[in-house]
């Protein structure tokens, strides 16, 4: 690990700016954090790459590029917590039979404001598997994208995220399949709770004329805890071909459900432990994506604080 002038002939081989932000990000971060694994390296400890906001005024960029080399092994953690306003690129490029699992967590404080945008290029037969978690913060807005530069590579993209009252979390995804005989699947959940709490999910998936063979499936789903709280989710498929492998989307939001309250309290559980229980199962799934322990145990134990302050 290390940081290299913006001048590097990496950054920017990877991501392209989508929107303003993304390029006032790219052109405002004078250095950029490099992560560099060789290729055929077997990394046994996940490395966690940690950034704390000191609350500074004014809007702070940052940059991190992540490469992966071939048939390299390895679990990257990457952990943001603090109070910013922070406008970030990050750029993943994993090579010809790589394999990387990928964590990134915004924990900001209550006040922190984050743009980022994170793009993933996946080389012959890569397999990546990220998850997302977004907790913290006053407004966060995380744009995902996926490029496939070889056959038979796999992207999995998980997402967490709990939004608390007048927080406004938004994920935004794009799978570009532009080669054939490539995979991707997308699953996010979501819980909220408090007034004017405010999700977005947009989940973008195009195969294209040339991506023969491809299988993707998209999915999100959100939890209402109380009244007053809006998610809003919109899964998109956009299909040049008609030879997929498979190919679907589906998006439910809900309210909390009293059947199975009532059925886990005429079992002797008290009312709030039951909530506990109902909302921790809706989550363990995707928790139990997360490769490292230690976070899994922190991240659950984050979200029953936010239960129990809301005197569920």
């Amino acid at each position: 690990m290390s940081t290299v002038e913006r001048e590097d002939a990496r950054i920017g081989s990877v991501l392209t700016p989508f929107d303003r932000i993304s390029a006032l990000a790219f052109s405002g971060a004078e250095r950029a954090l490099l992560v560099s694994v060789a290729g055929g390296a077997e990394v046994s400890q996940p490395a966690v790459i940690r950034l704390h906001g000191a609350g500074a005024d004014g809007l702070a960029f940052g940059h991190t590029f992540i490469e992966v080399g071939d048939l390299a092994e390895v679990v990257l953690v990457l952990e943001q917590t603090g109070s910013v306003t922070l406008a970030d690129n990050v750029e993943v490029l994993v090579g010809a039979g790589a394999r990387l699992r990928l964590v990134t967590v915004a924990d900001w404080e209550a006040d922190a404001v984050q743009a980022q945008h994170l793009h993933f290029r996946l080389g012959r037969d890569a397999r990546v598997m990220h998850v997302q978690v977004a907790l913290g913060g006053d407004l966060v807005r995380q744009y995902t994208s996926v490029e496939y530069s070889g056959r038979g590579a796999d992207a999995e993209l998980y997402g967490l995220y709990f939004a608390d009252a007048r927080q406004h979390l938004e994920h935004r995804l794009l799978v570009d399949h532009g080669v054939p005989d490539c995979r991707s699947y997308v699953a996010y959940r979501g819980a909220l709770q408090g007034e004017e709490a405010h999700t977005v999910w947009v989940g973008d998936v195009l195969i294209r004329a040339e991506a023969t063979g491809t299988d993707t499936y998209e999915v999100n789903r959100n939890l209402l805890l109380s009244d007053g709280a809006r998610a809003d989710s919109v899964p998109n498929l956009e299909i040049e071909t008609g030879e997929v492998i498979g190919a679907g989307h589906a998006s439910a939001t809900g309210r909390f459900d009293d059947e199975q309250l009532f059925y886990l309290m005429a079992r002797g559980i008290p009312e709030t432990e039951a909530r506990k229980l109902v909302v921790r199962g809706f989550f363990a799934e995707l928790l139990g994506k997360i490769p490292v322990e230690s976070l899994r145990e922190k991240l659950g134990a984050a979200i029953e604080t936010r239960l129990a302050r809301a005197g569920a």
